[in-house]
């Protein structure tokens, strides 16, 4: 378990005033969400753009794009597309393993989901309110929830209770309710402090160096770990570290390992 420690608060405090800013941004599929001005369209376009976040981040932007140009004003075509409709739009879709049936199903649950609960936000929180703000049980209703009717086979959204870290949902849930100049933050109703870390490869050597884990597999466990740890830094908002941490191995111009080192030679 990670020891508080006054040098680790204030490399975090520097990083997150030097790069959690919105120029840091591009690029990432957050930048998105920000052509969108109603909170039932940005919600679908957050939950897309984040699933959809492997690979290389120019990939990522594409295949984003190749799903809005068919989802222009996001919740009223997915009410109104069948999946006759979805079938021939994306037929031939496919990014790395993902396929175009694969695509149709996720886009199908999120249509479920709004039809039953009136939008993604009413559908997580009637789990977080279900579970009492358990975050991996919150996390595990809203995906039971929106993958109910996928067939046995391809889902483009993992399994919480099987122990992935489900980096991208909960990329998806910062962005969602967390709320500054970076994160949007719609769902407001949403403690910041149920958000898990969502654990990739730049935010796990991040944390191996600051003592954040020990652990080598990024999964689920570790990212609570993790994210426990950053507790101690911030009670209420542990998860406002991850932007500016990530730039550092996201951002083209920034390396973390150098920014690391030259911070604590500016500590000592």
């Amino acid at each position: 378990m990670h020891s508080y420690s006054d040098e680790t608060r204030i490399l975090l405090d520097s990083i997150f005033k030097k790069y959690h800013k919105p120029e840091f941004i591009h690029p990432d599929p957050l930048e998105y969400l920000n052509n969108y001005l109603k909170s039932e369209d940005m919600e679908i376009v957050a939950l897309i753009a984040s699933s959809f976040a492997i690979g290389r981040v120019q990939s990522i932007l594409q295949v984003v794009e190749v799903i809005l140009k068919v989802l222009k004003s996001p919740k009223k075509d997915l009410i109104n597309l069948n999946r006759k409709d979805l079938e021939l739009a994306f037929s031939g879709f496919k990014y790395r393993f993902y396929t175009d049936s694969g695509l149709i199903d996720f886009l199908i649950g999120i249509k479920k989901v709004i039809s039953e609960f009136g939008s993604l936000h009413n559908c997580f929180l009637v789990g977080v309110k279900k579970t009492d703000r358990d975050s991996l049980a919150s996390l595990s209703f809203f995906v039971s929830k929106l993958t109910a009717e996928i067939p046995s086979g391809q889902r483009v959204l993992p399994d919480p209770d099987k122990g992935s870290a489900c980096k991208r949902l909960n990329l998806f849930l910062r962005w969602m309710v967390r709320k500054d100049d970076i994160d949007p933050g719609i769902w407001a109703d949403i403690p910041k402090n149920i958000l898990i870390i969502p654990l990739d490869t730049h935010m796990m050597q991040i944390s191996q160096i600051l003592g954040f884990t020990k652990r080598k597999a990024a999964d689920m466990k570790t990212a609570i770990e993790i994210t426990e740890a950053l507790k101690q830094y911030d009670p209420v908002d542990p998860v406002r570290f991850d932007f500016s941490l990530t730039r550092l191995g996201i951002h083209p111009d920034l390396n973390y390992n150098e920014l690391y080192f030259q911070e604590l030679r500016e500590i000592d």
